[in-house]
């Protein structure tokens, strides 16, 4: 299959064989009307696969609707993807049409899919499996034809099996699967975007295209990429506008590239099936405990070397960082700084922190509200979850 023009026509820039491959794959399943679900990690351009779908398919001329799943609250989601009645909740001053009900005859595309709700998933199946919903307040049924394309960036089948997301869903969804590799695996390619998003910057700003020297190259195709084809982008743009001389060197180039070690969740080895490796929670919470862990015993190490002989006594809490260790005397029952106690022979008690998961996911997501001064979008963001992720858990904790 001849897949330039289809390159032509969407603006796809590469070479890669793993990405012709999934635009061949896009252009083959478009006739059918078999779901689709494309998988690969945020930034990588799966948006542009659905559109292929829909453009090679008997739907062409019927409407597309994309839906962001993960930017809709999880109390209006339902009204939003099925529609409502008048009446049905507060608020609801008139009957709405939902986005299932809009797109019938076209395609729909469910981005962040894996971000549905439960409640959500069960409505979802039925409209896959017999072409019907209900409206929220409504008794009755109402049929549609819409083709159902799906992106996610976590992996699906975790997912599953930590009870997120409905198994007889994901295989209803994931008929045929389309990976979108990462930019990391398109090595080929980085430059070649380097270069287009280059001349796209230059004509916007007026001004000459930036070009890299061969150190500055090597540099560029080495690098991981983490942010993927958004992150190269943004990347130009910054140097385009920000320097003077149009010949990138790498010790300029480095400076624009944010340090891998300073990233909240660490970086995974390039793999495919689907998965955004790495970008979870849950290795978010691994890495603040393996730092705090770092640092606390570190902190150990100089409170051993105020005192020597230090009988131990048992653990009996949580020790930070930001509080010293202190002496107990029996006799008095007195506490005395470590630093003060010299030489005077005294015992203290070393405690462990407290490893909880779910305390130190609390205490991530207290400190991260209180750094954006509550601004729910920044602090997830900063945290690496979606809105409705943080949403649920400030819900299911109390948080303030």
């Amino acid at each position: 299959m001849n897949i330039q023009p289809i390159k032509q026509r969407f603006g796809i820039i590469g070479a890669s064989l793993l990405l012709d491959r999934a635009i061949e794959i896009a252009a083959q399943v478009a006739p059918t009307d078999l779901s689709v679900l494309i998988s690969g990690e945020s930034g990588s351009g799966k948006e542009v696969m659905p559109q292929i779908v829909h453009a090679f398919s008997a739907r062409k001329h019927g409407p597309y609707i994309a839906v962001n799943c993960g930017a809709i609250p999880e109390g209006t989601i339902d009204s939003e993807l099925f529609g409502h009645e008048k009446g049905s909740f507060t608020g609801a001053h008139e009957a709405r049409k939902g986005y299932f009900e809009v797109a019938n005859g076209g395609t729909i595309f469910l981005d962040e899919v894996g971000e549905l709700p439960l409640t959500t998933q069960v409505r979802l199946l039925r409209v896959l499996e017999t072409g019907e919903f209900i409206r929220v307040g409504s008794s009755k049924a109402q049929k549609t034809d819409v083709r159902v394309t799906a992106a996610t960036n976590v992996n699906m089948l975790q997912a599953v099996q930590r009870g997120k997301f409905r198994e007889d869903l994901y295989y209803r969804l994931n008929t045929v699967p389309i990976h979108v590799p990462a930019l990391r695996e398109r090595k080929e390619d980085i430059h070649l975007l380097f270069r287009w998003f280059a001349q796209e910057a230059a004509s916007r700003y007026k001004a000459p295209p930036i070009t890299l020297t061969d150190d500055a190259r090597q540099l560029l195709t080495a690098y991981r990429w983490p942010g993927n084809v958004r992150q190269l982008r943004n990347l130009v743009e910054q140097i385009s506008v920000i320097e003077k001389d149009r010949d990138i060197d790498s010790e300029t180039l480095a400076g624009y590239m944010p340090q891998e070690s300073t990233a909240l969740v660490p970086a995974s080895s390039a793999g495919g099936g689907g998965s955004a490796d790495g970008i979870n929670e849950r290795e978010l919470i691994f890495k603040f405990l393996f730092d705090m862990k770092n640092d606390l015993t570190a902190l150990k190490d100089q409170v051993r070397g105020l005192g020597t002989n230090q009988p131990r006594l048992p653990s009996t809490g949580p020790v930070y960082p930001e509080k010293m260790l202190y002496a107990h005397r029996p006799e008095n029952g007195m506490n005395i700084d470590l630093q003060d106690a010299e030489d005077e022979e005294v015992e203290h008690t070393e405690v462990e922190e407290s490893l909880s998961l779910e305390d130190k996911e609390k205490e991530l997501v207290r400190k991260a509200l209180d750094k954006h001064r509550g601004k729910r979008k920044k602090a997830a963001d900063e945290l690496g979850i979606s809105e409705r992720t943080l949403y649920r858990k400030i819900k299911e904790w109390g948080i303030e």
